[in-house]
């Protein structure tokens, strides 16, 4: 009935069934089905395994939301936590209330500081205003956090924090799913340890392991890397453990959807029993509590809900600068259009606001500046000509992101992409206030992909090239 219908005609399944039926009936099988007609309206109901269970509410909490819905922590944890509580495990967690919002605050080295303002962080976000210190107390961490929240920089901070720079071995071994984010990460490591003289290698696949082997054997302090190339170093001794003290996983559910269980175990057995152990994670399924039952003690778990983030009304745009020499030229040819309107110019750090308006004023564009090592009057006589039209344009960082509230500004340019994708709201949602219509301008070089990405998905958002019609946008 089914395949056979001509071509176009359709398959009616009441008809299939009344041939069935005759059928069935002929040979006096009427009763050739079981039929059962009990409903169980929750997995709880349905007397399963428990680790089954777990494996349910892990995939559908945190696979299966529709997209552009939230992943609500709070409530994968009450399925967790009720698991955990049927095998006595409660307690499985340390608790620290500690939040601290601003960098100084920390207790961190000094070039470490200098390394994290001069990367462009004024304010720790959510996630590194309580992950920070518990990591750099040398205990084992859980975070969960949505991608794009400063996981990243929490982790390399701790690391950076308590590596011991007279000892050129490696200390600390970071792993993540794929090529891209390990370099990424060593970028970061790198930044922010300038001042410290870190040592950072990434061990990646599709590199040669010859460069691998020479440079792990001139000494290193931290070692980045994919499951695969870095058991493979360790493995061929290449890469030492003994010195090892600090193991973090990033992306830890990614990994283990990749398959990298076994060989994260592997790595996990040759390192030293008392390692620090670090796992990040956007959600947490039972294999990654079951990395967390095997090989962490009592983990201190933070767990950062992100905000219901909007960017409603406001166009968004990306325009491909290659270089970053070549941001300069783009903005000028761009200030016609950004004197239209009331604009303002974001770039990652202090000292990039001063050398932007010196080159804009000395190519006689009218603009004005503010950051956070100006004196308040100061700042607060250049916002009162902003706020008041006098100026047109205002180049300014992050740290005054969230105080700009001029309803005339239609215009935002990211000369730099924030360094943290939470940050894109606060810079450009400044457009979009109080229900107005605005326009946000992206200049992105080849080093900013990433980072793009990461925006787009952070906010379900697509970014699309500038056209060449930009006024008319306005």
């Amino acid at each position: 009935m089914a395949g056979m219908a001509s071509e176009g005609t359709q398959y009616d399944p009441r008809q299939f069934d009344s041939k069935m039926n005759a059928i069935l009936g002929e040979e006096g099988e009427e009763t050739f089905y079981t039929t059962i007609d009990e409903v169980c309206d929750s997995f709880d109901a349905m007397e399963l395994r428990s680790d089954l269970l777990r494996g349910i509410y892990a995939y559908v909490m945190a696979g299966m939301a529709s997209e552009g819905t939230q992943y609500d922590p709070r409530q994968f944890d009450s399925k967790m936590n009720a698991i955990l509580g049927e095998e006595g495990e409660e307690t499985f967690y340390t608790t620290i209330d500690e939040v601290c919002d601003s960098f100084d605050a920390m207790e961190l080295r000094s070039d470490l500081l200098r390394g994290i303002y001069a990367y462009g962080f004024e304010k720790p976000s959510a996630i590194q205003q309580r992950g920070i210190i518990p990591f750099c107390k040398g205990l084992d961490v859980i975070q969960q956090a949505q991608s794009g929240t400063g996981k990243t920089a929490t982790f390399c901070s701790g690391v950076l924090q308590q590596l011991d720079y007279t000892l050129v071995q490696c200390q600390a071994l970071v792993l993540a799913p794929t090529r891209e984010l390990a370099q990424q990460i060593e970028k970061v490591m790198r930044a922010l340890g300038d001042y410290l003289g870190v040592k950072v290698h990434a061990c990646v696949g599709g590199t040669s392991v010859r460069e691998d082997q020479r440079i792990l054997q001139s000494g290193v302090h931290v070692v980045v890397g994919t499951p695969g190339r870095v058991f493979d170093m360790l493995r061929r001794q290449s890469l030492r453990a003994d010195a090892i003290k600090m193991f973090v996983l990033d992306e830890a559910d990614e990994m283990l959807s990749r398959g990298f269980k076994d060989q994260i175990y592997d790595i996990f057995q040759l390192l030293p029993s008392k390692v620090q152990v670090g796992v990040f994670s956007a959600t947490m399924p039972p294999e990654a509590l079951e990395i967390t039952r095997k090989f962490m003690n009592k983990p201190v778990r933070i767990l950062v809900k992100r905000d219901e983030l909007t960017l409603e009304g406001i166009k968004q745009f990306y325009v491909n600068v290659d270089k970053e020499e070549w941001k300069l030229e783009t903005l000028c040819d761009l200030y016609e259009t950004l004197a239209i309107t009331q604009s303002v110019i974001f770039v990652n750090t202090r000292r990039k606001v001063d050398w932007l308006t010196d080159k804009m004023r000395s190519r006689d564009h009218t603009v004005s500046a503010t950051h956070g090592d100006m004196d308040q009057n100061t700042r607060d006589i250049i916002m009162r000509e902003f706020r008041s039209g006098s100026s047109r344009v205002l180049i300014t960082t992050d740290l005054l992101a969230r105080g700009i509230d001029v309803q005339q500004v239609s215009l935002v340019i990211n000369f730099d992409l924030p360094t943290q994708p939470e940050n894109y709201l606060h810079r450009i949602g400044r457009s979009g206030r109080f229900g107005r219509k605005g326009v946000a301008i992206n200049f992105m070089t080849t080093d900013d992909e990433r980072m793009l990405s990461d925006i787009q998905k952070f906010y379900n958002v697509v970014v699309e090239e500038l056209p060449s019609n930009v006024a008319d946008l306005l």
